[in-house]
């Protein structure tokens, strides 16, 4: 017998585990809920999100609810009699009409109760936590609060970056979607402790500002923020290619400290970084030391 799913996501770490879903011998995913679609770059191109092209391309019928209290969402996703409800990166809580359908099983990417919300993974990075993973948990009405059911563990090497995480946690969530699906009846689901919960916010473009006080913090921001929204000082300028060379020692913030080879070492209140590139607001990308030689900057000068 088949296990008959609902399947509820919208990003590239949902993609990846319905294909999964869909691969598996096991299951049958009848029916899929994502996002509406959404103008993507600067020339607001509508663009599906990934989990609906995926569904599309195995002619799995998809809904798009602005909210899952839309007329018709309910009766639909009873009308499917789906054995569970798999939840990924949906970005909207269930009501009790829909949790109530069947088991509802949302993996999220942390070690629940830590990073409860919209950004786990960069959360993570950002606290230079030494272990993140995945969590399968059973759905209540509240914001990932439900019972742990599956745990898988990951530790996190010093110098990975958010890509590469979140592709770790992505391969960890399909096997453990499985593995919670199939091993369900014989799983006893566990409380969250509520005394060690921790809750993360979705990340706006502001936090990737810096300021050249400690080195490691940077660093962890340069790791968070991969791709968007990117490290920079309040003038606009970016970084990339970030390494730290220095936790402890104190340094005039901004300041110089030496080059190696198309690379600057850069002092901050605590701590120093390597930094490969520049890019000035409006203009290329340039190599750091291309960067300070056009501005005639040597040892002892700031960088900015």
């Amino acid at each position: 017998m088949k296990n008959k799913i609902v399947y509820m996501g919208t990003p590239h770490y949902a993609r990846e585990i319905l294909e999964t879903l869909i691969d598996a011998e096991d299951m049958d995913v009848s029916l899929v809920l994502t996002q509406p679609d959404r103008p993507v770059g600067r020339k607001k191109v509508l663009t599906p999100p990934p989990v609906k092209v995926v569904a599309e391309a195995h002619d799995i019928e998809v809904l798009q609810p602005n909210r899952l209290l839309d007329e018709g969402m309910f009766e639909a996703i009873r009308d499917a009699k789906p054995d569970y409800i798999i939840v990924a990166a949906f970005g909207q809580i269930l009501p009790k009409n829909i949790l109530d359908i069947a088991p509802c099983i949302n993996l999220h990417a942390s070690l629940l109760p830590q990073y409860r919300g919209a950004s786990p993974v960069q959360q993570s990075l950002l606290n230079g936590d030494e272990k993140s993973g995945v969590t399968s948990m059973l759905m209540e009405e509240g914001l990932d609060t439900g019972d742990i059911l599956e745990v898988v563990e990951f530790v996190i090497p010093e110098e990975m970056r958010l890509h590469a995480l979140m592709q770790q946690l992505t391969n960890d969530a399909c096997k453990l979607t499985l593995s919670t699906i199939r091993n369900f009846k014989n799983i006893t689901p566990k409380k969250q402790n509520e005394a060690e919960a921790t809750l993360c916010k979705k990340i706006k473009k502001s936090d990737g500002e810096i300021d050249f006080d400690d080195a490691v913090d940077i660093y962890n921001k340069y790791r968070a923020f991969e791709g968007w929204p990117g490290i920079f000082a309040s003038n606009g300028t970016k970084f990339d290619g970030l390494m730290l060379v220095d936790r402890e020692n104190k340094h005039t913030p901004c300041e110089i400290l030496g080059f190696e080879e198309e690379s600057v070492i850069v002092g901050c209140h605590r701590g120093a970084l390597k930094i490969d590139t520049l890019q000035p607001a409006s203009k290329k990308a340039m190599s750091a030391k291309a960067y300070c030689v056009g501005r005639g900057l040597k040892v002892g000068n700031t960088i900015l």
